[in-house]
């Protein structure tokens, strides 16, 4: 594979999770629309929740290890290279940014909400 392409990625990526792919990027999609919304409606981001945030995201990039480990046909002790261990933290980073952002999203909506109820 000389070239990246994106329609060959993304066969890989339904073949190897299916359904779930789908679902995943819908939640990909929805949760960005809805922290670029929350940004802008509360213009910066909040420390206190940031924080709270980053911390629950390592447990997001634990769980997308584990994700991988059960979709793919290897495990982490069949790791060899630097290739396959720089694979295993570009999808723990993923987990954790993607799981930080919509724990912060959740949280800053959740907290309007209660807010507006009050």
């Amino acid at each position: 594979m000389k070239e990246l392409d994106p329609v060959i990625l993304l066969a890989v990526f339904q073949e190897m999770l299916g359904p779930l792919l789908w679902m995943l990027l819908a939640v990909v999609v929805l949760g960005l629309a809805a922290f670029v919304a929350l940004l802008a409606r509360e213009k910066g981001l909040m420390s206190r929740r940031l924080v709270r945030s980053e911390a629950l995201g390592v447990v997001g990039g634990a769980l997308a290890l584990v994700l991988m480990a059960k979709v793919s046909s290897s495990g982490f002790t069949d790791a060899g290279g630097p290739a396959d261990w720089f694979l295993i933290a570009l999808v723990f980073g993923a987990g954790l940014a993607g799981s930080t952002i919509l724990v912060y999203t959740i949280a800053g909506w959740w907290t309007a909400r209660t807010a507006r109820a009050h």
